[in-house]
């Protein structure tokens, strides 16, 4: 198994040097598939040798947990090609009768159609409804084949203006630490224990702004994200405040 990560790890790290190679000698624009956390670090520990080739990331949606990577830059082609991302609007035929569908309903619904993860963003779900990111080459296809989820009958139609999709409100969560150290605002954000967050970062499922986190004393600064496979992901916000006690209180945004 570990052989296979090996050798899969190569084949991407591999995959972004090809990319940036083939932008920068033809001039042209390229793009990875849609990348989740662990797709992410690797970029991130490969980008000083891909930064030459110039690059911009978008997952098609702000806050988008999995994005998709475009090496070349329109000011030095001279011309621009969008993202190849599309949004599909994922809604039962009759409302009152559809199940309660989860993220995890959706994406094994998708799944099962023989799609590749690659091809497939994030899913907002709301109400027995989603919005689903994922490659135009796979949009169509959703479409004419995306027909049931669990005992739903569901219909799938192109959003034409993704901007209006629903939008993730954060719940805002105040904690009291006495130094901002990712384990320990971990911990307060998510109500655990510092043993529990410390499992999480030695089982390599902490990241900060996509990039995995392997200090679990790392100080952490305003504006940062933080995600926690299995828990979701916290935004710090402002700067931390002393209290009387000596402690530092800090503002983070919660998304489950």
């Amino acid at each position: 198994m570990a052989q296979n990560d090996e050798k899969e790890i190569q084949q991407l790290k591999n995959r972004f040097h090809d990319l940036a190679d083939k932008s920068f000698q033809q001039g042209i624009f390229t793009f990875t598939g849609f990348l989740g956390l662990s797709g992410q670090d690797i970029f991130w520990k490969e980008e000083p040798g891909l930064k030459y080739a110039c690059y911009e990331i978008n997952g098609g949606c702000e806050d988008a947990d999995r994005v998709v990577i475009r090496f070349g830059s329109a000011s030095e082609l001279g011309y621009e090609v969008p993202f190849p991302i599309v949004c599909i609007h994922i809604a039962p035929l009759q409302a009152k009768f559809a199940d309660e569908l989860s993220h995890r309903d959706f994406l094994g619904a998708l799944m099962n159609l023989g799609i590749e993860r690659g091809t497939l963003g994030d899913i907002k779900t709301g109400e027995r409804e989603a919005y689903l990111f994922c490659l135009d080459t796979v949009a169509e296809f959703i479409c004419e084949n995306l027909t049931r989820i669990k005992h739903t009958n569901v219909k799938c139609s192109v959003v034409k203006e993704p901007g209006r999709v629903l939008k993730e409100e954060p719940e805002t969560v105040n904690i009291q630490v006495q130094a901002l150290r990712a384990d320990a605002v971990l911990a307060r954000v998510y109500g655990m224990s510092r043993e529990r967050s410390l499992e999480l970062f030695r089982a390599g499922k902490v990241y900060v702004d996509g990039r995995l986190c392997e200090n679990n004393a790392r100080v952490l600064k305003a504006g940062e994200t933080v995600s926690a496979r299995g828990f979701g992901k916290f935004v710090l916000r402002g700067e931390a405040r002393e209290t009387r006690k000596g402690k530092l209180s800090v503002e983070a945004a919660v998304y489950r």
